[in-house]
């Protein structure tokens, strides 16, 4: 059998994309653990804020919100989205950092200073003598990812779509048309390969003949901590400390904590490391009144980046019928929905470029085309 795409990655990106892809011809995904989103789709805790990344993930994360507001019919059995709210907070040497926050304000998605005083009243845990200002997002919401992520994928198979686990791919060859694309197991045969690998979608990318896009994976730890006694989690906000960039979030009933660290790694099962774990905790007993008495959980996510920060999706301008799907950083579950409907978009109209108007970026700002160029340059 031929299939029309053959998507490798089961994780947000590559059942998004499959779910679409699945209602115009014959899917089949590919991925390589025994269980689907197990490295960075598994690992995340998303909120949706438009005001997140830069300007390309920015427009992005705005043609996604209508998807997560109002999904398609039958799509899932609950909201996406749950009201959260994000406070970000300044000691007095970082006061000078957000302005730049600010500026990103516009009618339905505000961003407003409020006082230290209110934002202690927001979120009782955090130091007096730490905060000299604050400002506030109220349009963030938290996202189920695991509920997305089983929508599409439930969606994706309603549509006919097949999906195979513990398929790592060996390796890929395009001859007359078709791609051989070869497991441990057997060889598989597709018009359309979609590289949704994550971290390794340079390494499938080599394995193609394709030229690397630059993905530098990243690992991010967190812990999670048991909240303080009394406080209201329903009702508190997500908090970034804007020095650092780490940040705090209820999380199914206690308090999730990250320092966003960004550190350089190898597409692997990433583990948090002991030190890493030891520092994140004296930071929340430093500049918080969060008592770490135990650490309830603690892990490490890949977060996959390219030079620019904005992800690659688009045939690849050398290799035919490669479709790059990749790059997402830290903000893939919330562009999933936009992007997917425009990497469809590429496959079925044979890489014809689909009309800006209708997903408010660029092809060329996401394109795995402006890599080269950019190196050329």
């Amino acid at each position: 059998m031929i299939h029309d795409y053959l998507v490798i990655g089961g994780g947000i990106s590559g059942a998004s994309v499959a779910y679409e892809l699945a209602d115009a011809g014959t899917v089949l995904v590919l991925e390589s653990e025994t269980a689907l989103g197990y490295h960075s789709t598994g690992r995340s805790a998303a909120l949706f804020t438009r005001n997140y990344g830069g300007p390309v993930v920015r427009r992005i994360n705005a043609a996604s919100a209508p998807f997560f507001v109002a999904p398609p019919a039958a799509f899932c059995d609950s909201p996406l989205l749950t009201p959260r709210g994000a406070l970000t907070v300044a000691s007095a040497d970082a006061l000078d950092r957000l302005p730049a926050l600010l500026a990103l304000s516009e009618p339905g998605e505000e961003v407003v200073e409020i006082t230290p005083e209110e934002a202690l009243a927001r979120v009782p845990y955090l130091r007096p003598e730490r905060l000299a200002g604050a400002i506030y997002e109220a349009n963030v919401a938290d996202i189920d990812v695991a509920g997305l992520h089983q929508a599409y994928l439930k969606g994706a198979r309603r549509r006919g779509c097949l999906i195979e686990t513990g398929a790592g791919v060996t390796g890929l060859e395009h001859a007359a048309g078709v791609w051989q694309v070869r497991t441990a197991g057997q060889t598989h045969r597709a018009r359309i390969v979609v590289n949704a690998a994550g971290a390794w979608a340079d390494q499938i990318g080599a394995m193609a003949g394709a030229a690397s896009v630059g993905l530098v994976p990243m690992r991010r730890t967190a812990i999670i901590v048991d909240a303080p006694d009394g406080l209201d989690l329903a009702s508190s906000p997500a908090v970034d400390f804007v020095a650092t960039g780490a940040y705090i979030k209820p999380e199914a009933g206690k308090l999730m904590a990250s320092p966003g660290d960004a550190t350089p790694t190898t597409p692997q099962d990433v583990r948090p490391e002991e030190l890493d774990i030891a520092h994140l905790a004296h930071w929340i007993e430093t500049e918080t009144l969060i008592p770490v008495r135990r650490i309830s959980h603690s892990w490490a996510g890949l977060r996959s980046f390219t030079a620019d920060g904005a992800p690659v999706v688009g045939f690849d301008p050398c290799i035919p019928g490669f479709l790059w799907l990749a790059g997402q950083g830290g903000y893939g579950i919330m562009m999933a929905p936009a992007l997917a409907r425009f990497a469809a978009g590429l496959a079925l109209n044979g890489a014809a470029t689909p009309d800006p108007s209708e997903f408010g970026f660029d092809a060329e700002s996401i394109s795995p085309a402006r890599i080269g160029a950019a190196t050329d340059g």
